[in-house]
C-alpha cells in the first residue's frame, strides 16, 4: 500500500472512497456530508467509533481531538473499514494543529502501522484490494499546509512506522527460525545503508572480553552466541548515542524452568534487540546528525548438560561476581556485560531496552514501558517525548532500601532480589553496578516486558509484536536534532 500526499483539495480529489474525521463530535465542519444518514445509523462521533455511508463512500471515524495520538488511532480504525471494503483507492484531508505536518506524519505512521500483518507461516496469505491512500493538503481548520512541509511529515512518518514493523517481524518470526546468527544476518545486511559499518563477534571474544555473564547463559545452547555491533556514522556527528539491546531469541527459563504457559510467547525476548535494530535503521535512514551504535547480545537461554545451574558464581566483564539464584533471571546478566563493553565506547547517552520482568508488567500494566535511571531529567525528557510518539511509559524509582535486596553471602551480588516485591526497579538496580560513575547521568533502562508483544490487537497493533521502543526513541532522536521539522 502506497501513502502519497496531493495539494488538491479533499473534494477535487478522485478516490474510491473518503475518510473523515469528526473531530470532537463537532458534525458542523466542511467534509461531514452525510448528518442525516449519520443520525439514522446512531454514529455519536465517540473516540475509534466508525461507521460506513456507503451511498456517499465515506467512511466516518471518531476523534477526541486534535492530538497526534488520536488522529493515528483514528486512522487506524478509518484503515480497517477501508481494508474490508474492495477499494483501490482512499483519500483524507489533514487536521493540523499547533504545528503543520505533526498531524499527517502521524495519519502516515498509523496507515503503515494499521496495515501491518505477518502471515509468514499461514497457508491462505491475508489480501487487500487497497493499493494507495492520498493526503490531501486541504485542512480540517484554515491552516496553510506546503506541499514540502507534508512530503517532508510523510517522509518521517512513514520511515518510523516503517522502522518499527521491521523489529515486529523480527520478533514474529519462529525461534527455530529467529536463532543469534540469523540475527547476526539481518543485521549485516543494514551495512548496505550508507554511513552503516556491522561487526560481530562470537564467543572467542566474549571469552577475551571476560564476559562471563553473557557466556554463562549460552552454556546450553547448541547455537552460538553472537555480540552485534553496529555504527552509523554520519559526518560531522554532534552526539555519540549508544542502544544496547537483549537478544534472547528463545527463553526456557534455564534450569528454572518456566512453566508450560509462561514458555508461550518467549521467542518474544528479544524484542530489545529488535527495537535497537528498529532505532538503528530508522535514523540511518533520516540521516540524523549522530553517531550511534546498536549493541545486542544474541543467545536463547535453553537447557542441557552445559547449563549452568542455581548456586553458580559468574564474573562479569567489569570484574564484579554474581551469585545465580535463579537461572531464569537471565537477560539482566547479558545485558550487564553489554553495557559495560557498551561504555568502551564513550557514549554522550546509553539506553539499553530489555523484556527483562513480569514484574514490570504487574506495576504498571500490560501496554506501558518502565523508564529507570539515576538521571531525573533525563527519565522525564523521554516519558514527555514519548507521549508524542504515541507510546506509553511509566517512570519507576530507584531507591537505596531495594538495592540491598541484592545482596549475596558469597559474591558481590545476587541475579535476583530476596523480595518479590519490586522485581521491575531491583532489576534495574542489578544493572546500575555495572554503570561506572561517568555514565550514570548519561544511561537510562527501559524495561520493555508489557507492551513488547500481546496476544491481543491494541490500538494499532496488531496481535503479537508492537516494536516497542523505536517510535519513542526515534521521536527523541528526531526532538534533539531538530532538523526534520
Amino acid at each position: 500500500m502506497n501513502i502519497q500526499i496531493s495539494n488538491k483539495t479533499l473534494e477535487d480529489f478522485e478516490a474510491d472512497i473518503k475518510i473523515v474525521l469528526v473531530i470532537n463530535k463537532n458534525f458542523e465542519h466542511k467534509w461531514v456530508k452525510d448528518k442525516e444518514a449519520l443520525e439514522f445509523l446512531g454514529f455519536e462521533g465517540e473516540s475509534e467509533e466508525s461507521t460506513f455511508v456507503t451511498h456517499a463512500k465515506t467512511i466516518y471515524v471518531g476523534c477526541e481531538s486534535l492530538e497526534a495520538e488520536e488522529i493515528r488511532l483514528a486512522c487506524a480504525k478509518a484503515l480497517s473499514v477501508l481494508k474490508k471494503t474492495k477499494a483501490k483507492t482512499a483519500k483524507i484531508g489533514t487536521y493540523s494543529n499547533d504545528c503543520p505536518g505533526v498531524n499527517i506524519k502521524a495519519m502516515s505512521e498509523a496507515f503503515v502501522l494499521g496495515g501491518y500483518t505477518f502471515d509468514q507461516y499461514k497457508s491462505k496469505k491475508s489480501k487487500s484490494t487497497l493499493e494507495c491512500i492520498t493526503i490531501c493538503c486541504d485542512d480540517y481548520s484554515t491552516i496553510n499546509i506546503s506541499l514540502e512541509t507534508a512530503n517532508k511529515a510523510l517522509h518521517v512518518g512513514t520511515t518510523i512506522a516503517a522502522s518499527t514493523n521491521f523489529a515486529k517481524d523480527l520478533i514474529n518470526t519462529i525461534p527455530f527460525e529467529m536463532h543469534s546468527l540469523k540475527l547476526e544476518e539481518i543485521a549485516h545486511s543494514l551495512a548496505s545503508i550508507d554511513g552503516v559499518t556491522c561487526k560481530s563477534y562470537g564467543k572467542e571474544f566474549l571469552e577475551e572480553q571476560g564476559m562471563g555473564a553473557f557466556l554463562a547463559v549460552n552454556r546450553a545452547s547448541h547455537i552460538p552466541p553472537r555480540l552485534i555491533h553496529l555504527t552509523y556514522k554520519p559526518e560531522n556527528a554532534s552526539k555519540k548515542i549508544v542502544y544496547v539491546g537483549k537478544g534472547l531469541t528463545y527463553d526456557t527459563g534455564g534450569l528454572s524452568l518456566k512453566g508450560g504457559e509462561h514458555m508461550v510467547t518467549m521467542k518474544c525476548d528479544m524484542s530489545g534487540a529488535a527495537a535497537a535494530l528498529g532505532i538503528f535503521q530508522g535514523a540511518a535512514l533520516l540521516g540524523l546528525p549522530y553517531e550511534i551504535h546498536a549493541i545486542i547480545g544474541a543467545t536463547e537461554n535453553a537447557i542441557g548438560p552445559e547449563a549452568y545451574k542455581p548456586d553458580d558464581v559468574l564474573v562479569a566483564k567489569n570484574g564484579k561476581t554474581i551469585e545465580v539464584r535463579n537461572t531464569d533471571a537471565e537477560g539482566r546478566l547479558v545485558v550487564a556485560d553489554l553495557l559495560c563493553y557498551a561504555q568502551e565506547q564513550k557514549p554522550d547517552l546509553m539506553i539499553d531496552m530489555a523484556t527483562l520482568t513480569g514484574a514490570c508488567v504487574v506495576a504498571l500494566g500490560e501496554y506501558t514501558t518502565g523508564i529507570m535511571g539515576h538521571s531525573e531529567s533525563l527519565k522525564n525528557e523521554l516519558y514527555e517525548i514519548s507521549k508524542k510518539s504515541g507510546e506509553l511509559t511509566g517512570i519507576l524509582p530507584f531507591n537505596r532500601y531495594l538495592k540491598k535486596m541484592l545482596k549475596s553471602h558469597i559474591a558481590d551480588m545476587s541475579n535476583i532480589s530476596s523480595s518479590r516485591y519490586g522485581g521491575a526497579i531491583t532489576a534495574g538496580l542489578f544493572l546500575a553496578n555495572f554503570i561506572e560513575d561517568a555514565y550514570k547521568d548519561k544511561w537510562l533502562h527501559l524495561d520493555i516486558a508489557g507492551p513488547a508483544y500481546s496476544e491481543k490487537e491494541w490500538g494499532y497493533n496488531q496481535c503479537g509484536a508492537s516494536g516497542t521502543g523505536v517510535r519513542m526513541n526515534l521521536y527523541w532522536l528526531i526532538e534533539q536534532s531538530k532538523t526534520l521539522h
